[in-house]
């Protein structure tokens, strides 16, 4: 199964709450943490939410 591998690059200061509650949904704390993700189109959606914010590898395995 497909893994995100999902790096949160920029600060969402300035942008819109929704866009902060994305990011902590998909449990980023602070700035150049990354995540592992299981590749579902839930996590996609999230993530296309906060494109400009994070950066997102695809993983095999």
């Amino acid at each position: 199964m497909a893994k995100l591998k999902i790096t949160w690059t920029r600060s969402f200061i300035g942008f819109p709450v929704p866009q902060r509650k994305v990011i902590q949904a998909l449990g980023l704390h602070r700035l150049h943490q990354t995540i592992e993700r299981a590749d579902s189109p839930t996590i996609r959606g999230m993530v296309h939410k906060v494109r400009h914010l994070v950066k997102v590898e695809e993983v095999q395995g």
